[in-house]
C-alpha cells in the first residue's frame, strides 16, 4: 500500500469540498486589465490561507496588492508558491456557453474565468496543505505563498515588491504557478520562460481623420505610416531587422537540445488544434520546430487599429493608427536592450514620428534540468500520473520567474492541474477534475518528499 494512502483517500473524499470553495472563488471577478475585483479578491485569498493556519499579511501597492502566507513545518526547509489571482478579461462573453463568473460543472470539467489561470492551481495546493494537516497535524516542510494580482498585465510591481522583501521570501525552492500534462496525458515538468518586450507603436499624422478625396493625394496617411513602420521591423523571411537584436541571444545548449529530442513531434497536433496548414520557414516538425518554437525570439503584431472598421465604407483618411507589438525575449536578452534598439532603429529607418510606449516586459529565466529538487518534483509524480514527468527546458510563454531565480537564487519548477483544452485567455476556460487532484496529490508527495529529504 501507498504511504501516502491516506492522504490520498481524503483527497478522493474531500474533492467535492474543494472544488466548492474554487467554485466561490471563480466566482469572483479578479479582471486586472479592467481593476475588477482586486482588492476584494486578495482579501478572499488572506482568508482562504488563514483558514489553513498562515501567517498572513497584505501588501499594498500602485496596483494590486499583494499577499504574503507562511506556515512553519517540522522542517525548516522551505517551500516558496508562486500564483497570482488575477484573471484574463471574459470577453467576448457571447462566446460562453455558461457564464464566465458562474461557475459550472458538465462532463468531469469546471468552466469559470481564471479556473485555470490561475485560482485552480492555487487552491489545488491548498487542498495538498489540508489533506497533510489532516493526517498529520502539520507540515512535513515551512510553506510560503506569494500571490499577486497583476499577472495578467505584465506585474508591474512584483518584481520591486520581490527585491525589497527578498529576506522574507526566503525560501529553499520555488514552485511556480503552473504546470500539467500535454496532448498525452504526461506530466510535464516547465523548467524556463521567455522573456516579454511589450509596446504600442503610434503616430499622429494631422490634428482630425479627412475626406480620402481631399487629402488622399497630398497629406499624410497614418495607418500607411505605421504600416511601413511596422513592415521595417521584419522581413517576409521572418528576421527581425532591427540592427543588433540578436547580438545577446544565446543558441540552446546540447543539454537542452537532448530534452527538446525526447519530448513528442507537436506538429500534427498543433495542426489539429489551430488549424494550421503549414509552420514557417518550411519548418515540418521534428527537433528543428521544437527549438524554433522557445529558443528564437520573436517580434508579433497583436492588433492594429486605424480609421473606420465599421460596416458599409467610410472616404476616410486616418490622422492616428496604432498597433500592439509584442517581442518575446530568449537568453540573454533583456526588455531594456530590446527598447533602446528598437528606438534607434525606427529613428535610423525615418520613423521618428513613431512614439514607443512600453506596456510591460520581463526578462527569460531557466532553471538547471539537473538541479536536485528538479528531479524530486518529477520523481514525485510517479505515484499520481503512473510516471514521472517529462522535462521541457523551456516554453514559449512569459512570467515574472527571473526575479525569482535571479534574486532569491531559487530553482523554480511547475507542477499543477493543467491540460491542452483549458481554454486558459479563452471563452470557455475550464479544468478536468481528475487532474485537479492527481496535481493534488503531487503537490502533497513534493512537500512530504522535501521535508524528509
Amino acid at each position: 500500500m501507498s504511504h501516502f494512502a491516506r492522504v490520498d483517500a481524503y483527497l478522493q473524499s474531500h474533492l467535492d469540498d474543494s472544488i466548492s470553495e474554487l467554485s466561490r472563488y471563480c466566482a469572483q471577478p479578479s479582471v486586472s486589465a479592467q481593476n475588477w475585483g482586486l482588492q476584494e479578491t486578495a482579501e478572499m485569498t488572506a482568508e482562504m490561507l488563514r483558514q489553513r493556519g498562515f501567517e498572513v499579511k497584505i501588501f499594498p501597492t500602485d496596483g494590486a496588492p499583494i499577499v504574503y502566507g507562511e506556515r512553519k513545518g517540522r522542517s525548516p526547509k522551505t517551500i516558496l508558491f508562486y500564483n497570482h489571482y488575477d484573471v484574463q478579461p471574459p470577453e467576448p462573453l457571447e462566446l460562453w456557453d455558461t457564464p464566465p463568473f458562474e461557475p459550472a460543472i458538465r462532463d468531469g470539467k469546471l468552466y469559470a474565468r481564471g479556473v485555470s489561470d490561475d485560482k485552480g492551481h492555487f487552491t489545488s495546493r491548498l487542498f495538498a496543505i489540508d489533506a497533510l494537516l489532516a493526517e498529520e497535524g502539520e507540515l512535513p516542510c515551512t510553506v510560503k505563498f506569494i500571490l499577486e494580482g497583476e499577472e495578467e498585465t505584465s506585474s508591474a510591481h512584483l518584481a520591486p515588491f520581490v527585491r525589497s522583501h527578498a529576506e522574507l521570501l526566503k525560501a529553499d525552492a520555488c514552485i511556480w504557478e503552473f504546470g500539467g500534462v500535454d496532448f498525452r496525458d504526461v506530466p510535464m515538468q516547465y523548467l524556463g520562460l521567455r522573456g516579454i518586450c511589450y509596446v504600442e507603436l503610434s503616430v499622429e499624422t494631422a490634428n482630425q481623420d479627412m475626406h480620402s478625396g481631399l487629402g488622399g493625394s497630398i497629406m499624410p496617411n497614418a495607418a500607411w505610416r505605421l504600416v511601413w513602420a511596422l513592415n521595417s521591423l521584419k522581413g517576409p523571411d521572418e528576421a527581425i531587422r532591427i540592427r543588433g537584436f540578436y547580438d545577446n541571444v544565446r543558441k540552446p545548449t546540447e543539454r537542452e537540445i537532448a530534452l527538446l529530442e525526447a519530448l513528442p513531434d507537436p506538429a500534427e497536433e498543433y495542426k489539429t488544434r489551430y488549424g494550421v496548414k503549414s509552420f514557417l520557414k518550411g519548418l515540418t516538425g521534428g527537433t528543428p520546430l521544437k527549438i524554433a518554437e522557445v529558443y528564437e525570439p520573436t517580434c508579433t503584431i497583436c492588433g492594429l487599429t486605424s480609421g473606420y472598421q465599421g460596416p458599409g465604407s467610410k472616404t476616410v483618411q486616418p490622422a492616428k493608427a496604432s498597433a500592439k507589438v509584442d517581442f518575446r525575449l530568449v537568453p540573454y536578452q533583456t526588455p531594456e536592450e530590446v527598447l533602446e534598439k528598437l528606438r534607434a532603429h525606427l529613428d535610423a529607418e525615418g520613423f521618428g514620428d513613431v512614439q514607443i510606449t512600453f506596456l510591460g516586459g520581463e526578462a527569460p529565466a531557466l532553471t538547471d534540468p539537473d538541479d536536485p529538487f528538479v528531479q524530486l518534483v518529477v520523481e514525485a509524480a510517479l505515484e499520481p500520473y503512473g510516471q514521472p514527468m517529462q522535462i521541457v527546458p523551456m516554453v514559449g510563454g512569459s512570467g515574472p520567474n527571473h526575479v525569482f531565480i535571479e534574486t532569491l537564487k531559487v530553482p523554480v519548477v511547475t507542477a499543477g492541474i493543467g491540460h491542452p483544452g483549458s481554454q486558459a485567455h479563452a471563452p470557455n476556460e475550464n479544468i478536468r477534475l481528475d487532474l485537479y487532484l492527481k496535481g493534488a496529490m503531487h503537490i502533497a508527495r513534493i512537500l512530504k518528499a522535501f521535508g524528509e529529504n
